[in-house]
């Protein structure tokens, strides 16, 4: 049913004061964790590599060592989502509007609904990056695992046991993504955590431990390691309003791999329908949030 006099009933009468009802919206987030992509596929799909292993020891007269088990390992699929909404408002509550100003008919905050839809789908990769998708397909377990496949073993982006974030777990986090983070042949890489991601109830957290310049919580004259070690976090903390665990933070690695693909841009349309003069509003926008390839990120899910 069309938006309608009775739906605006006192916006037909004189003496309002105003009318309320926009406010300002969050600033983009996804934007500061995924690398957008334009995309001209129903699907895109991302290949992972094995290349060659570590060199082996020659005896004089031996034979050189070969290792031919480079190749294709893992494939990561990305299947874009259409995102649509509309609405319809009749002729004679366009007509008789008296705050037209302040209740923009052909305006009622599609825009906004399609920047925070984006948002939700967006922090869903990280609210669920816990549980295997198998539409993603890539390497059988879930983007936050502590057991990622790779020739001959596997390697973890997530604690063993998952912890609270304080100065030590966050610093065994950098430590680890530096140490532990290798790829395909097993050979290690220039890994390094560059941005930590909470939630609201973290950022107080996130705040003593990135923004002091000495050891947060004690009273010691140490220096803040995590401005530090292993290159510090050079882009600092950020939060995110739409992560759904209170207690779950991430750390964001100089790898891409967390991918945002754009299809469709945002696209408004309007037009009055001729039979009842209805003015019909509509957007649309077709994109994805995804990820090919685990090393981008770090996490911890503590219950």
């Amino acid at each position: 049913m069309a938006v309608n006099l009775s739906a605006i009933r006192d916006l037909l009468l004189p003496g309002l004061r105003g009318v309320v009802g926009k406010y300002e919206q969050i600033p983009s987030q996804y934007d500061k964790i995924f690398t957008k992509h334009e995309s001209k596929m129903a699907l895109e799909r991302t290949a992972e590599m094995r290349f060659l292993g570590l060199a082996q020891l020659k005896t004089e007269g031996g034979q050189t060592a070969f290792d031919n088990g480079a190749g294709e390992r893992f494939i990561y699929n990305q299947e874009h989502s259409e995102i649509g909404l509309g609405y319809a408002i009749t002729r004679k509550a366009i007509d008789d509007n008296l705050y037209k100003s302040q209740f923009m008919p052909s305006n009622l905050g599609l825009i906004e609904s399609f920047q925070q839809t984006k948002e939700i789908y967006g922090a869903n990769v990280l609210n669920t990056a816990t549980t295997y998708n198998a539409s993603v397909g890539g390497d059988g377990v879930a983007l936050i695992s502590t057991s990622h496949p790779i020739d001959g073993g596997t390697v973890a982006n997530r604690p063993a046991v998952d912890v609270d974030l304080n100065e030590a777990t966050l610093l065994n986090g950098m430590i680890s993504v530096r140490t532990n983070f290798k790829d395909q042949a097993g050979l290690k890489m220039f890994a390094r955590a560059r941005r930590l991601v909470v939630p609201p109830q973290l950022e107080p957290v996130a705040i003593r431990l990135t923004k002091t310049e000495l050891r947060p919580g004690t009273a010691d004259n140490d220096v803040n390691a995590i401005m530090m070690t292993s290159g510090g976090l050079p882009e600092g903390y950020m939060t995110n309003d739409f992560l759904t665990s209170s207690r779950a933070w991430f750390l964001l690695t100089n790898i891409d791999g967390l991918s945002y693909m754009q299809r469709i841009p945002f696209e408004m349309d309007m037009q009055v329908d001729f039979v009842t003069d209805n003015l019909l509003v509509k957007a649309y926008e077709r994109y994805s949030f995804g990820y090919y390839n685990w090393r981008s990120i770090f996490g911890s899910f503590p219950t």
